[in-house]
């Protein structure tokens, strides 16, 4: 009898603390116990340098007379996007890489930023009439983009 009434009682237990942890407002009650915020990483964006300029008017230069259309396209500002449609833009790329080859890299090429602008400077290789002095670059998000139009 005994242990009758001691697994009655304990089942009864039981039930009567399932019964209080399965409540509907359970996630709607804040936690007892005090918790800790859980910061969230923030990236913090790296500030436009020049060298980053220099390296993609290198990129651009390439793509440029390697007759890369559609990734020099990538390389423009919104604004020159705006103004140049893709497929006259590619065509204009792929003659410059029929008239001109691809072998002209930029050469001596300098970059000045101030905030998300810039200007590159740089000789192209063996085609001195597209040497460029002072070319506007602007940032756009994370990226530099050419912004000569």
């Amino acid at each position: 009898m005994r242990i009758r009434a001691t697994i009655t009682l304990t089942t009864a237990l039981v039930a009567t603390l399932a019964a209080c942890s399965s409540s509907s407002d359970d996630k709607a009650d804040p936690p007892n116990s005090p918790t800790t915020a859980v910061e969230t990483p923030t990236t913090t964006r790296t500030p436009p340098n020049d060298v980053d300029l220099e390296r993609v008017a290198d990129t651009y230069v390439n793509l440029y007379f390697g007759g890369a259309g559609e990734g020099a396209y990538a390389f423009l500002s919104k604004r020159c996007r705006a103004k140049a449609d893709p497929d006259t833009y590619a065509a204009t790329v792929e003659q410059a890489a029929k008239d001109y080859g691809p072998d002209h890299p930029a050469t001596d090429v300098h970059a000045t930023v101030s905030g998300d602008m810039g200007r590159v400077s740089y000789k192209v290789k063996g085609l001195p009439k597209f040497d460029q002095q002072g070319q506007p670059w602007t940032v756009e998000g994370d990226a530099w983009k050419y912004d000569a139009c």
